[in-house]
């Protein structure tokens, strides 16, 4: 064997990004770690693709995928080579192994991915354009984006993912968005055409598919503001919501951080969770509640706001909070009266992390004004006005005061 690879002990696995051009579009050095690898992994696209340069032995990809990267792990210290689509670090099999596999013992040669060659086609500045997958994923990631004027460029899972997407860009109330779908990108089946989201009839998609999405809203759209305290009318809900302006405050005192993991304890609607994804991608939330009905509606709120990955656990605190995973905050909207359960939560907090904690209940407001003076933190009274009709005119009607505690674990 030639010394394509470097040793063993440094260098063994090679992922190569190919594209629907198969061969013509790798380098040099790609043909030769195909040519002299011993192993190749890769979907059977990938095998056909490259099939004139390998030599060795052709192993698929299995399901579930743990068991292909647990396969070529086996093999750690000899060389592999790995095929993937495009860019593999760009929603690909390379962020996948690289949770398993050092830098130091990977070699990369990526392809243009789906995205830089649909942004190409289109002549749409990348760094203007929102990328997304939805390969695999939830179609209702996509709704956070649906902004009027934004571009999105989404990959699909099949043939089915282009009209099932306009479907759900026109029951959103953006029908008038123009839906380009390009196929094959890069290859001699490559074919684009574009619809109105509302008006799809395309038929004999490519099962390999981006969409190109220009957003046009119409009357009514669900647009998600980026701002903290979305109007509560966007929630379903039975009354049992943080309601805006609180929730604006309440998040603010939360203050997420990237990657972290919020408890949202009797979460009700879910509305204070929901929010906290929304702030950024890389957030999580697990949003605990004892109502069945309630427990339902926040998945389904999830969904509608573009966060299906938020999970619920149905149960009562403290109960349901143990064996949850650790959390870096915790909101206690409901049931933070019951015995023990700021003392589990509290105790469950990362070193540095946050508590913040409404009262709008006598009942409540004791315990926190008791837990203020045995730990410290902060209180703040929070009292919102709204104008409403008083007879022929019109004056401020109160609504109930709300008293927060937010505390830092030191």
């Amino acid at each position: 064997m030639s010394d394509v690879f470097p040793t063993c002990t440094q260098r063994w696995l090679t992922i190569i990004g190919i594209g629907e051009d198969g061969p013509a579009g790798l380098g040099d050095e790609a043909k030769g770690l195909l040519a002299e690898a011993p192993a190749v992994f890769g979907g059977a696209r990938h095998h056909a693709l490259a099939a004139s340069l390998i030599s060795g032995e052709k192993l698929a990809w299995q399901s579930p995928f743990e068991h292909s990267v647990n396969a070529v792990l086996e093999r750690r210290g000899t060389p592999v080579v790995v095929l993937a689509s495009g860019d593999p670090f760009l929603y690909g099999v390379g962020a996948t192994l690289s949770r398993r596999v050092a830098a130091e013992e990977m070699r990369v040669i990526p392809a243009p991915s789906a995205f830089s060659l649909a942004a190409s086609r289109l002549c749409w500045p990348q760094q203007d354009v929102t990328a997304i997958s939805l390969h695999g994923r939830p179609l209702d990631l996509v709704r956070p984006h649906l902004h009027p004027g934004r571009r999105i460029i989404a990959l699909t899972s099949d043939e089915k993912g282009p009209g099932e997407l306009a479907a759900l860009i026109a029951a959103a109330g953006f029908g008038q968005s123009q839906l380009t779908v390009i196929e094959a990108l890069g290859g001699a089946r490559e074919r684009q055409r574009s619809v109105v989201a509302a008006a799809f009839d395309l038929n004999d998609i490519d099962p390999l598919n981006v969409c190109a999405l220009e957003i046009a809203a119409g009357e009514g759209a669900r647009i998600l503001p980026f701002a903290a305290g979305l109007e509560d009318g966007l929630f379903e809900h039975d009354g049992q919501i943080t309601k805006r302006e609180i929730r604006a405050m309440t998040l603010s005192a939360l203050a997420p951080r990237h990657g972290e993991l919020l408890w949202d304890v009797g979460a009700g609607s879910g509305s204070v969770g929901i929010e906290w994804m929304l702030a950024d991608p890389s957030l999580k939330s697990i949003a605990v509640e004892q109502s069945p009905e309630r427990a339902a509606r926040i998945a389904r709120n999830a969904s509608a706001f573009g966060v299906p990955h938020l999970a619920v656990v149905e149960g009562s605190a403290p109960a349901a909070l143990r064996g949850l995973p650790e959390p870096d905050a915790i909101f206690l909207g409901g049931g933070g009266s019951e015995p023990d359960v700021i003392d589990t939560a509290t105790a469950a907090l990362k070193r540095g992390g946050r508590l913040v904690a409404n009262a709008v209940t006598l009942e409540m407001e004791a315990v926190l004004f008791s837990e203020h003076a045995k730990r410290g933190g902060s209180l703040t009274r929070i009292e919102i006005s709204r104008a409403a009709p008083l007879g022929g005119m019109n004056g401020w009607r109160p609504a109930m005061p709300v008293t927060q505690w937010r505390w830092t674990k030191g």
